[in-house]
């Protein structure tokens, strides 16, 4: 019996082939991916009513504000005092002050975000956040101004089951009596 010979090749053994090709083709890839990603975000991110130049948010928001509103950052838990806001009312987007929860739907989730089990009708737009290999999640934005408010997990209290998990920078609280509709 004899032998059959058998030439393997790795891609980089591949006749026209390099490191520089494949590099380079995938470096375009991965660009034009992000490309395509950052302008889907940033079309998410101008709301339905309230547009602004990026120019103009920064001189609306604080820093902190402008971080997690525009740039769908994340805030230190148990560092807003709106924690332990417990008065009747509303809490409304930092960005355009659109009301987003009652102070009904208001919970302690142990977390150290302000936490909802709803937000208002028609208030918040979810979508999905892959941000974070192997961890899927729901991105809540402001309807009005598209500004990142949180994310929403399915761990919450009845009668939704849903805890809207918020940012406290992204959120102002007006008392009952205080409210613009």
């Amino acid at each position: 019996m004899g032998t059959l010979a058998v030439e393997l090749r790795t891609p980089l053994q591949q006749p026209g082939l390099s490191r520089r090709v494949l590099l380079g083709g995938s470096l375009l890839s991965a660009g034009a991916a992000g490309a395509a990603y950052a302008a889907e975000e940033q079309d998410e991110r101008k709301g339905e009513g309230v547009v602004r130049s990026d120019v103009e948010w920064k001189a609306a928001l604080s820093p902190g504000q402008y971080f997690i509103l525009r740039q769908a950052g994340t805030e230190l838990p148990r560092s807003s005092p709106l924690n332990d806001e417990k008065r009747r009312g509303q809490f409304v987007c930092a960005g355009c002050g659109t009301p987003l929860f009652s102070s009904e739907a208001k919970y302690n989730s142990g977390t150290g975000w302000p936490s909802f089990y709803e937000p208002l009708d028609g208030a918040v737009v979810e979508t999905s956040d892959n941000s974070i290999f192997f961890m899927p999640r729901t991105e809540v934005r402001c309807k009005s101004c598209g500004g990142h408010l949180g994310h929403v997990f399915d761990d919450g209290p009845p009668p939704t089951g849903l805890r809207y998990c918020m940012n406290g920078l992204a959120l102002d609280f007006k008392p009952a009596g205080a409210q613009t509709a």
